[in-house]
């Protein structure tokens, strides 16, 4: 019973969203990027690396989930 959507699920424009949102991801967790984000300061009451860390992390769960979830209709 293969009605087409599982294999087409990651073809076209949406392949390309979740190539760009892994280099994206490797660009901002590599060390040149994350070298700016190591200061002695806080943001909210938390060191800024970890912060950071976290929210880069969140944004790119978000954009994945964005990209595989978002109806085609």
């Amino acid at each position: 019973m293969n009605t087409g959507k599982e294999t087409a699920l990651f073809q076209g424009l949406d392949a390309q969203r979740l190539v760009a949102v892994f280099f994206a991801g490797w660009a901002l967790l590599s060390f040149p990027l994350l070298a700016l984000w190591d200061h002695a300061t806080t943001l909210w009451g938390l060191p800024l690396l970890p912060a950071m860390l976290f929210l880069i992390w969140a944004g790119l769960i978000a954009a994945v989930a964005w990209i595989v979830e978002r109806s085609d209709d």
